[in-house]
């Protein structure tokens, strides 16, 4: 599978304009008073992306592997001298592997993203290069009843120099950040009618965390009720500590034909 894409498209990235968020950078909430200011790549054909996917079957195993060369899909430099966001370049290779293991399915993911604008580490104002890696376990462990598994490892390349290259006062992040989540999902009453959901996304370095629980009930076959919430939690310099004050519950009637 080859993609080409002729002008950048980011990914949908929090700016401050609807959901607010802790800035470190500014030293406060940024909400939509004062969202974040991003210079976005937009030339046609300069700006572009171009991804590749090779995969084959091996037995009962899905294997793959991957490659990408565009930009960071989210804004990951900033302009000291303005507070500027900008989309560095990046290049990434990586790999999966997804089959039964026991009872149940495993997959595992690998890759190796090279932040070109950084290549050394040392600017501390463009996202360092990273490896990454994902280990995952699903299976139903009771009737009608799932659990998913999930590990989650974001190492950072060239630390030393991204420490010694800080600014004075700046807070640093951690060397190796690592997630666990768990996703349980459970159908009852007939035809599987209603869905009770939980999925959480728990940090192991910064601990701080996501809930994401959801009741689903299929009223008729067009009518459908959902009722959840997103709930954040943790010190506002964190990944997900810093969108707390968007914790939410909500209510949805769908209907479909």
């Amino acid at each position: 599978d080859i993609v080409y894409t002729p002008k950048f498209d980011p990914d949908r990235y929090v700016n401050g304009s609807r959901l607010s968020f802790y800035d470190p950078a500014l030293g406060t909430l940024r909400g939509k008073n004062m969202p974040m200011e991003v210079e976005r790549p937009d030339r046609w054909f300069d700006d572009d992306e171009l991804a590749l996917r090779m995969y084959r079957s091996l037995g009962a195993y899905e294997l793959a592997a991957y490659g990408y060369i565009g930009f960071w899909k989210g804004p990951s430099g900033m302009y000291p001298a303005t507070g500027r966001r900008f989309f560095s370049d990046l290049t990434v290779i990586g790999a999966s592997l997804r089959g039964p293991v026991g009872y149940g399915i495993g997959n595992t993911e690998f890759s190796w993203y090279d932040s070109r604008d950084d290549p050394e580490g040392a600017n501390p104002f463009v996202q360092n290069s990273e490896m990454r890696f994902l280990l995952g376990y699903e299976q139903e462990v009771a009737a009608d009843l799932t659990l998913g598994l999930q590990y989650y490892l974001n190492y950072m390349l060239n630390y030393h120099r991204y420490r010694k290259a800080l600014p004075q006062g700046a807070s640093a992040r951690d060397e190796a950040r690592n997630w666990i989540t768990v996703d349980l999902t459970k159908e009852l009453m007939a035809q599987n009618q209603l869905v009770l959901s939980l999925f959480v996304f728990y940090s192991l370095s910064e601990n701080d965390c996501y809930f994401r629980p959801r009741v689903t009930y299929d009223f008729t076959d067009n009518w459908k009720i959902q009722i959840g919430g997103n709930i954040f939690a943790g010190k506002q310099e964190t990944f997900f500590g810093q969108f707390e004050e968007n914790s939410n519950v909500y209510a949805a009637v769908l209907y479909s034909f």
